[in-house]
């Protein structure tokens, strides 16, 4: 974690804002000086009603009083006039600053988190990742909208009043400054009182956001076990524990101001006192010390508001100090620099002594000295119980992870030297847990090739069976199929994935478990369309149902991350070992041996082993 002040890591961040910073700081304190000249105004009135031809206007040769008054009047419109533009001129550099930091800070960011290796996504929430894209972007956004200009503005006028009082009465300008040095430090043991409870909100906001978006995603889940009261209770106390990490920071920044009053008003007796014996006693001009009771108070009262610009620095820099760890997080490296020409792929697999084990269980290889070759234009089938580590295969080919040892190679080049946008882009996933985003069915099929033709993506639609369904929709192809595709069944969901594939026409199709979670007519017709696009292409297959890979040119059976046997179908039934027992147990002793449509996924996979080990010690 950096540990440097948020402030400096967003002013070495923004460098290219820095143009913009300084002349939206230059218009602030400008403004401030012009803000600053009606006490002074105020002052020159009372000086020429009470000195009249001995006035400070009087100095210029204008000795009628009258004619002082009017020129003082047009001053003033001049004063007002620059004030008002330079307050309009600020606004708009640090208001567009903000929206345009927020902007560029949000792209970025979400930029970032694409590029992050998908463990990263692993073990984070949705709704923690969205609270810093969306929630804390934002909060700076409101700072620099406000909070920037407000403290820019307190310490311009810090500076030019107590350099006007040291320039006209040096002996009580002291006095005013009496309390600043007390403010000065309670503002700093506030910020270390706020910071760490700040940033207990911000962690606060994330985990109830984190929640929230997982549940509002697993609705039907929720009602279906009829778990509202239980959520309920979830979000409730996820809430209550951010109202009161909210409190906690609120009871500290709002006892600021009420202690600052207490000390501000001492400077301003010390003022009103002593600078109104100095004028008494003809020490000090009579218009000079209206201008100094004014100003003093327009030194010390914006300093009660020093309280809520804390509180909003505070949750700003939390906020700020989350982004940028975001933006720190190391993405995925894209070690490759070899090109590949994706037309001219034949699409030769190959695993060469691959291992692989998750960071988070190093000690736990899922994959272990797995070598496997695929040729080009072929079909391949993984298969296995649960856990063999099948899925994991898909990972790594599209670099999801990376190997722990060995390597994978496609037509002869080592994955881990291709680019990844390259490589991705020559292959084509079909997988059980198919994602429709919130759009039309046409863009969903055009996904990824997105300036497809509608003929292109009709003509994909029928490959994949999906045109017949989509005819009769509502609005055809271009029905919203809603978030998630939720309007859609498993089934017509799983069409459109397929014909997204299809249309991107990759020369290499992974399809995991396709078919796992769709009724038999559907599979048959998924079966009959995946055939066909497997034609002239390497198709992967990861299966669990044996039946819909009996076809295989290879069939790969994994156990505990090894490959245990290989062959085609009828070999492989006929040797009698793990894919003989998976065989019989989904195809005719499921019944006998008390088990599901899929054996290895009902337990342990003890009672395939036992089915195989029965078959193997004959009768």
């Amino acid at each position: 974690m950096n540990r440097q002040h948020p402030l400096l890591r967003l002013w070495q961040y923004g460098q290219v804002y820095r143009p913009t910073i300084i002349l939206a700081t230059i218009s602030s304190i400008a403004n401030k000086i012009f803000d600053l000249a009606p006490p002074a105004l105020i002052g020159a009135a009372v000086d020429i009603v009470v000195q009249q031809q001995d006035s400070f206007f009087a100095r210029f040769g204008i000795r009628d009083v009258g004619d002082q008054l009017w020129v003082l009047a047009g001053l003033t419109v001049v004063i007002w006039a620059i004030e008002s533009l330079l307050d309009y001129t600020s606004g708009v550099l640090w208001r567009n600053l903000a929206q345009t930091v927020q902007h560029d800070l949000r792209r970025e960011a979400y930029s970032h988190v694409q590029h992050l290796e998908l463990a990263y996504f692993e073990d984070r929430s949705t709704g923690g990742l969205m609270s810093i894209l969306n929630d804390d972007i934002n909060q700076l956004e409101r700072f620099l909208d406000g909070g920037a200009h407000a403290v820019i503005q307190l310490i311009a006028t810090v500076l030019i009043i107590e350099g006007l009082f040291f320039y006209v009465a040096p002996s009580v300008a002291w006095m005013a400054a009496l309390p600043m040095p007390i403010i000065m430090w309670g503002s700093v043991r506030f910020q270390q009182f706020l910071a760490p409870r700040y940033a207990n909100v911000r962690e606060r906001v994330g985990l109830l956001n984190g929640q929230l978006a997982n549940n509002l995603g697993g609705i039907a889940t929720i009602k279906s076990f009829t778990a509202e009261a239980h959520e309920l209770r979830r979000i409730t106390g996820l809430s209550n524990d951010y109202r009161l990490s909210n409190r906690e920071a609120i009871r500290l920044s709002s006892a600021f101001v009420p202690l600052i009053r207490m000390v501000i008003v001492m400077g301003f007796i010390a003022i009103l006192v002593f600078g109104g014996q100095l004028a008494l006693s003809g020490g000090l001009n009579v218009g000079v010390y209206s201008v100094m009771v004014f100003m003093t108070q327009r030194l010390l009262w914006p300093l009660t508001r020093l309280g809520e610009t804390l509180d909003l620095y505070q949750r700003a820099m939390a906020s700020t100090s989350r982004v940028l760890d975001l933006l720190h997080t190391p993405p995925q490296k894209d070690a490759g620099e070899s090109a590949l020409d994706v037309s001219a792929i034949r699409g030769e697999v190959v695993f060469d002594q691959v291992s692989f084990a998750y960071q988070s269980h190093p000690e736990r290889p899922v994959l272990q000295d797995f070598s496997v070759r695929i040729p080009a234009g072929t079909t391949a089938a993984f298969v296995g119980p649960t856990g063999a580590g099948k899925t994991t295969l898909v990972k790594l080919l599209l670099r999801f992870y990376e190997v722990t040892n060995g390597r994978i190679l496609l037509d002869g080049h080592n994955l881990h030297d291709l680019r990844l946008a390259d490589l991705r882009g020559a292959i084509g996933l079909v997988s059980q847990d198919v994602f429709l985003f919130h759009g039309s069915v046409r863009e969903n099929i055009a996904y990824g090739t997105f300036d497809a033709p509608l003929e292109d993506v009709i003509a994909a639609a029928k490959i994949a069976e999906a045109h017949e369904f989509i005819s009769q929709l509502p609005q055809g192809y271009d029905t919203i199929v809603g978030e998630r595709g939720i309007k859609l069944s498993g089934g017509q969901r799983q069409r459109v994935s397929i014909a997204r594939a299809v249309l991107k026409n990759p020369p290499v199709l992974i399809l995991d478990e396709a078919t796992s979670s769709v009724d038999n007519e559907t599979e048959a017709a998924i079966q009959r369309s995946l055939e066909r696009i497997a034609i002239g292409r390497t198709t992967i297959v990861i299966a669990h149902r044996l039946s819909t890979v009996r076809n295989a040119d290879q069939i790969f059976v994994m156990e505990n991350g090894r490959l245990q046997e290989q062959g085609r179908h009828e070999q492989l039934v006929h040797a009698q070992n793990l894919y003989a027992a998976l065989w019989r147990v989904q195809t005719g002793e499921r019944e006998r041996l008390g088990m599901g449509q899929y054996g290895e996924e009902n337990g342990s996979g003890a009672q395939v082993r036992a089915s195989r080990g029965a078959a193997n010690s004959g009768p």
